[in-house]
């Protein structure tokens, strides 16, 4: 709807292009940029598709990576057993 909010929300499946949000109580549709902020880092998105408190995001080419630090370190857990 174009105004600014907050809100608390959980990321799964995080990778370099996107992630999945999961428990999105603001409403939104595909298409709008979000920023969002993860720890200190911040970047801006495209929503590619909303439904029943779950929203899918995609990285802008321009935007950097806020998940980077989550990925490598759940790959180097992966990568340690």
């Amino acid at each position: 709807m174009g105004r600014p909010f907050e809100e608390v929300v959980r990321v799964k499946n995080a990778s370099l292009s996107g992630a999945l949000l999961l428990g999105v109580r603001t409403k939104i549709g595909a298409g709008e940029l979000l920023d969002v902020q993860h720890g200190s880092q911040r970047a801006h998105f495209r929503i590619a598709w909303t439904g029943s408190g779950e929203a899918g995001i995609e990285a802008l080419p321009s935007e950097p990576c806020i998940w980077e630090g989550a990925i490598r370190k759940n790959i180097d857990m992966v990568g340690a057993g």
